[in-house]
């Protein structure tokens, strides 16, 4: 059987599995797999050896039963889980890289659970489920937030009062593990490139930006939670905090009302009325989904100019994620906007989803890269265990 590392990515309604071949202390991916939760739950796993499917009870939950059934699927396919690695939203100020999960660690981590609320529960329900399964399999956890702890002070302050601050209520950043891989993928595709001042939006249902340059980020567009910056498939991204004030005096009389408005019922699907979905807007030919779209857009080449400010200037701009990666259309709208900062766009390479996508005279050098977000998983999990069998 292959010895391989099993990575988990948990979100509120779904988990994110991949399976990695262990060789000569690299992971080479086999394949992955969604479990979706809800009426109709099951757990698809394609790889080299084949698709299976496994169909979950009804209302299945993140528990030690559904890790049990995940993980059975794996082991029927020839592979032979030693090692599972997490994604883990939010390390705080407690965590800057990827660590071995102890139980002190663990606890660690509860005490962040009141930084994400909404995202740290499903991810340590997942831990828990895959200690009481599988007891003998070490597990690490890769922080999203980790990447951007070489920001500055002065990138990761809100102005509020200094005790505040000190207490955690600063900007964190997220999607961290995506910038990491894209930077990876940026220095073997162009060296040079990399090495410079870079803008890498990654546009998926939750969406941000980061400036990096050599690869090390420098500002981002998410702050203090994942509800922060542009504006997302639920989430509204930069708000007046007047109007979320507004809002809990006069709409919601509870901060878990206002939460839930927040992460489910903005963005792209409160703008639209119809959908948050990207793909649904384009074919819909509404005002409203226009309007939600051109939003989308505005707002990502705004925060693109923001960063150049932080940046001292910008030398490439990447597109990456679902959207960032698979809607042209997207691409296009942005570079609409940044004309003004030399971007232009070649349509025939934009649209065949290529690489480099900047036309031959862009003072900008735009790309699209794929990220691999629970490649970064496994290649730190095997990174951790290997620190600790040192």
């Amino acid at each position: 059987m292959d010895r391989v590392a099993v990575t988990f990515n948990a979100g509120s309604s779904s988990l994110k599995v991949g399976v990695f071949r262990l060789k000569d202390g690299r992971a080479l991916r086999l394949g992955g797999g969604v479990a979706t939760l809800g009426d109709q739950s099951r757990f698809t796993l394609r790889s080299s050896y084949g698709d299976e499917t496994v169909d979950l009870p009804s209302g299945t939950a993140i528990d030690a039963r559904l890790v049990s059934q995940v993980v059975d699927c794996i082991v029927r396919r020839g592979f032979d889980p030693v090692i599972a690695g997490h994604r883990i939203v939010h390390g705080g100020q407690v965590f800057d890289g990827p660590v071995l999960l102890e139980p002190k660690v663990v606890l660690r981590m509860k005490d962040l659970t009141h930084l994400a609320p909404v995202h740290l529960p499903p991810a340590l329900a997942i831990v828990r489920a895959v200690r009481s399964a599988y007891p003998d399999i070490p597990q690490t956890a890769s922080f999203d937030t980790a990447f951007h702890s070489s920001q500055s002070s002065l990138a990761a302050r809100l102005a509020i009062p200094r005790e505040l601050h000190d207490a955690g209520v600063r900007r964190y950043g997220f999607h961290g593990l995506s910038y990491k891989y894209v930077a990876g993928e940026l220095r073997k595709h162009d060296p040079d490139l990399a090495a410079g001042r870079v803008i890498c939006a990654h546009l998926g249902s939750g969406a941000s930006l980061c400036g990096m340059v050599d690869g090390v980020s420098i500002d981002t567009s998410m702050s203090f939670s994942p509800l922060d910056g542009i504006p997302m498939s639920t989430r509204p991204g930069s708000l007046d905090p007047g109007a979320v004030v507004h809002l809990l005096r006069n709409n919601f009389h509870d901060a878990d009302r206002l939460e839930d408005f927040l992460y489910h019922r903005c963005g792209l699907l409160g703008v639209s009325g119809k959908s948050g979905d990207v793909r649904v807007l384009l074919q819909d030919f509404h005002p409203a989904s226009r309007e939600a779209l051109d939003l989308f857009c505005f707002r990502i080449a705004g925060e693109i100019g923001r960063l150049a400010v932080s940046l001292g200037g910008v030398d490439a701009v990447v597109f990456t994620a679902g959207i960032g990666e698979h809607q042209p259309e997207i691409r296009t709208g942005v570079a609409h906007h940044l004309t003004w900062l030399g971007l232009s766009l070649s349509e025939p390479a934009n649209k065949m989803n290529a690489t480099v996508i900047s036309a031959r005279e862009s003072e900008i050098v735009a790309l699209v890269i794929p990220t691999d977000e629970e490649q970064v998983i496994a290649d730190e999990a095997i990174e951790v265990i290997s620190r600790h069998r040192l």
